[in-house]
C-alpha cells in the first residue's frame, strides 16, 4: 500500500489572469495584509461576542477551542488543495473561505451555532497558511534573500487595522454582524484580485497523503518552538482584551487595544527582521526576543494599570514578532512538506493555548493565566538557543 501519493497535479490557470511586471511584489503582501484583517476583525470583537451571548471563561474557551481544533484537522483538506491546485489557489480558495466564515460567527445567535462558525474558520484558516506561507517560501527562495519577516510584517498592519476597527466600531456600539459583515465583502473582492496577481504554480504541490504531518528530526525543534509561539499568540489575541476588561474594568472600546499594542510592536519588528536576520541571525533574534516577550507578559501581570499592561503586550508583541517568520522560512527551506507539518504543531499549540488560558483563569484568576503565557515565553527562549535550523 502506498504511503503517499501524488494526487492530480495539474493546475490550470485562474479564469481571469492578470499579469504586469512585479506584480508579485504587490499580490503577495496584500493577501498577507487581508488575511490579517480579518483575524485582528474576528479578536477584536472577542469580548462584545461573549458578553453578547452572555458566555463564561470557561464556555468561552471551548468556543476558542473550536478555532484551533479546525486548524488541527484542517491538514487533509489543506493537502488535497496543494496537491490539486498548488499555493496559489489554495491560498484563494481558503481566503475566500475565511471572508465568509466571519459575518456567519457576527450572526452565531446560540454558543452551539458560534462554534460551529469558529470551527469553520479554523479550518479555512489552516488551509489559508499552508498555501499562503507555501507562496512565499517559493517567493523568498526565488528572490535569494530572507522576505519572511516583511511579509509578516504586512500580515501585522492587516491586524492591526482590524484591531483599531474593532476598537472603534465597539465604541460606537455597532454589533458585530454588522461588523464583520462590512469587513468581509471587500476583503474578499481584493483577495481574489489579489490571487490572480500571484505567479502561477505550475501544478500541484506533492505532499503525503494522511491525516496529519509531524515534523520530526531537526524540524521537530521548529515544531516546538511554533507550537509554543502558537499558543502564546493565539491565546495573547483571544485573551488580552478580556484581561483589560475583566481585571482593569475598561470599557468595550479600549479592551481591544491590548491586541493593538501587541500587534503594533510585532509589526514594527517584523519591518526590521529580514536586515537584523542578516546582522545577527534568526536564532540569537528569536532566543532574545522571547526574554523580552516574557518580560513584557511579566509587566502586565503585575501592573497596576491598564496602560502599564498595555505597555507589557507591546513588549510582548515585539519579543515574539520574528518567531513564525524565522521557523517557516527555515521550514519552507525543506519543501512544502516541512511547512505543513510545521503548520500542523503550531495548530496544535494554537488549539491547546485559549482552553487552557480560560480553565486557568476560571480556576486561578486571569493574572495567572497571563504569567502562564509568559513561561511559554521562557520555554521558546531555552529551546531556540539550540534550533540550529534558525540561520
Amino acid at each position: 500500500m502506498q504511503t503517499a501519493s501524488t494526487l492530480p497535479v495539474q493546475a490550470s490557470a485562474l479564469p481571469v489572469r492578470l499579469t504586469f511586471p512585479n506584480v508579485q511584489h504587490i499580490a503577495l503582501p496584500t493577501v498577507f495584509a487581508l488575511s490579517g484583517l480579518l483575524m485582528g476583525s474576528w479578536a477584536s470583537r472577542i469580548p462584545a461576542l461573549r458578553d453578547g451571548l452572555q458566555i463564561s471563561h470557561s464556555m468561552l474557551s471551548f468556543v476558542l477551542l473550536c478555532g484551533g481544533l479546525g486548524a488541527v484537522i484542517s491538514y487533509p483538506l489543506a493537502s488535497r488543495l496543494m496537491a490539486n491546485f498548488g499555493g496559489r489557489r489554495t491560498t484563494l480558495y481558503a481566503g475566500l473561505g475565511l471572508s465568509a466564515v466571519l459575518p456567519a460567527i457576527g450572526l452565531a445567535p446560540s454558543v452551539p451555532l458560534l462554534m460551529l462558525a469558529v470551527l469553520m474558520l479554523g479550518v479555512s484558516g489552516g488551509c489559508f497558511g499552508v498555501g499562503l506561507n507555501a507562496v512565499a517560501a517559493r517567493f523568498e527562495k526565488a528572490a535569494g534573500m530572507s522576505k519572511m519577516s516583511r511579509l509578516h510584517a504586512l500580515g501585522c498592519v492587516g491586524s492591526l487595522g482590524g484591531a483599531l476597527l474593532g476598537s472603534f466600531v465597539a465604541g460606537m456600539g455597532i454589533k458585530p454582524s454588522m461588523h464583520f459583515i462590512a469587513v468581509a465583502l471587500p476583503v474578499a473582492l481584493l483577495m481574489w484580485l489579489s490571487c490572480q496577481m500571484l505567479e502561477a504554480d505550475e501544478g500541484g504541490e506533492v505532499i503525503e497523503k494522511k491525516a496529519f504531518a509531524l515534523p520530526s528530526g531537526p524540524l521537530a525543534v521548529l515544531g516546538i518552538l511554533g507550537f509554543c509561539g502558537a499558543m502564546s499568540e493565539n491565546s495573547i489575541a483571544d485573551w488580552s482584551g478580556v484581561y483589560l476588561k475583566d481585571h482593569f474594568n475598561v470599557s468595550a472600546g479600549v479592551a481591544p487595544l491590548a491586541l493593538s499594542a501587541f500587534t503594533v510592536m510585532m509589526l514594527v519588528s517584523r519591518l526590521m527582521g529580514d536586515r537584523l536576520k542578516e546582522k545577527h541571525g534568526a536564532r540569537r533574534l528569536v532566543s532574545s526576543g522571547a526574554v523580552i516577550a516574557a518580560s513584557g507578559l511579566f509587566l502586565a501581570v503585575f501592573a497596576p494599570s491598564a496602560p502599564l499592561a498595555l505597555a507589557g503586550f507591546a513588549f510582548a508583541g515585539m519579543g515574539l514578532s520574528l518567531l513564525f517568520p524565522f521557523i517557516y522560512s527555515a521550514a519552507g527551506r525543506e519543501g512544502p512538506m516541512a511547512t505543513a507539518s510545521v503548520a500542523t504543531v503550531c495548530n496544535i499549540g494554537g488549539l491547546m493555548g485559549p482552553p487552557v488560558i480560560g480553565t486557568m483563569a476560571d480556576h486561578l484568576g486571569i493574572q495567572v493565566a497571563i504569567g502562564f503565557i509568559g513561561l511559554l515565553s521562557v520555554a521558546i527562549a531555552f529551546v531556540s538557543a539550540r534550533a540550529n535550523m534558525l540561520k
